[in-house]
């Protein structure tokens, strides 16, 4: 997790950034030097929002029909969403989140959470019938993730009321078979509560609700049959593998780094933002681009759908698994599968973003457990690490010999 200083000092920033420009707010052209710690979505989205939000409004609007149950007993969301239930009130319940679904318009259909959550929620409605598109409740993950078709976190006074400046909300959008946004999924909890694993947790809820919405089977993707494919990822380049029953596949660097990008984002990629993922700024051509994706669907089979570039076939993941274990407060099984950073030679953006999030979230995990042997494993990985080899040290008690070990490593470090 993030450190608690860290999360305060940036919520101060934001809070500085709110009240100096939001009073004299007219337009994106006097948000000033707003750019230097805010996004360009944000900042839009407070000047189109003050159109018709107030930012001291203490709660969402409710829904003027007054009739959401009927709403949610139609929702095409509603199966899916129940196979999903017990996952879902897990997630909330373990890591102290409110689990949100919405309708296309920002209407919260459904949620779930712990009591002591879902009462901060309520206080500003972030309850079924509560109407949270842009232009009832402002700048919120759930509006920004409807207006963009993607994923969005909005922290503390990134929202544009303050009565939800205590929140960090993460937030995906959920698309039909034919591509619409049917509506979103969102995660929110307290600021202090922001954890890194956070989005991809959404993201992967979200990638089983669109395949319950295109098979028909909630819930099935997730449990049916043997992976198709085992994706090696983590660790020395020599390692880096995709291999399919009994067959390992020839694929270019190129093509394994779209496969590995694919396997942790389930739910899929655009094409224009698969393309940044992979190449940012470097001038590639549309065909170029397209050749790597074509030759990695004949590879699997076709199993790369066209329109957004999702895998349609289970794949067995070694860094998909130590997330997972990660969310499950696994240390010892994170640990034993991380063994060394994703696709290390690889300099596509979207990699090295995930190569951060897994070296952190590890690390992390490592630093708020308190057992000993976490922290050695890892210090032997990390031997420059000095902040590990203390915490090690903390742990072991005087008369433990390994106390040695982390000692030494400590000292080498100075």
């Amino acid at each position: 997790m993030p450190r608690s200083g860290d999360l305060a000092q940036r919520r101060a920033t934001l809070e500085d950034e709110w009240s100096r420009v939001i009073p004299g707010l007219k337009s994106p052209g006097s948000l000033g030097r707003t750019g230097r710690v805010l996004s360009q979505e944000v900042t839009e989205s407070w000047a189109r929002s003050l159109a018709s939000v107030d930012p001291a409004r203490a709660s969402a609007p409710e829904s003027g029909d007054g009739a959401v149950h009927h709403l949610w007993s139609g929702s095409p969301l509603r199966g899916p969403v129940d196979a999903l239930a017990d996952e879902l009130r897990s997630v909330a319940d373990d890591a102290g989140f409110v689990t949100a679904v919405t309708d296309a318009s920002g209407t919260i259909l459904w949620t779930c959470g712990g009591r002591t959550m879902r009462r901060r929620a309520e206080r500003v409605n972030f309850a079924p019938g509560g109407r949270w598109g842009e232009e009832a409740m402002g700048t919120n993950a759930l509006s920004l993730a409807l207006r963009t078709g993607r994923p969005s976190t909005v922290f503390s006074a990134e929202h544009l009321v303050t009565a939800l400046h205590g929140w960090v909300c993460y937030c995906a959008p959920v698309h039909g078979p034919d591509g619409r946004v049917l509506g979103v999924l969102d995660l929110s909890t307290t600021w202090d509560r922001s954890h890194p694993l956070a989005m991809a947790t959404v993201r992967g809820l979200v990638s089983a609700v669109e395949a319950g919405l295109r098979t028909g089977t909630p819930g099935a993707p997730l449990t049916a049959g043997t992976p198709a494919l085992r994706l090696t990822c983590l660790g020395a380049e020599s390692a880096e593998s995709a291999v399919r029953p009994g067959v390992r596949l020839r694929l270019r660097p190129r093509q394994l780094e779209i496969l590995t990008l694919l396997a942790l984002e389930p739910e899929g990629y655009a094409p224009e933002r698969l393309r940044a993922s992979l190449y940012g700024d470097r001038p590639v051509t549309a065909s170029t681009f397209k050749a790597e994706i074509s030759h990695l669907r004949r590879a699997l089979g076709g199993h790369v759908a066209t329109r957004r570039y999702a895998l349609t076939a289970p794949v067995s993941c070694d860094a998909v698994d130590v997330l997972r274990a990660l969310r499950a407060g696994d240390t010892e099984t994170a640990l034993r599968l991380y063994r060394g950073p994703l696709l290390p030679r690889s300099q596509a953006p979207g990699i090295e973003e995930w190569r951060t999030c897994l070296e952190v979230a590890v690390r992390e995990a490592v630093l708020t457990s308190d057992r000993p042997e976490h922290a050695l494993a890892y210090g032997e990985r990390a031997p420059y690490d000095a902040e590990v080899h203390r915490h090690a040290l903390r742990l072991l008690d005087a008369g433990d010999a390994r106390r040695a070990i982390a000692a030494g490593r400590l000292a080498s470090t100075a």
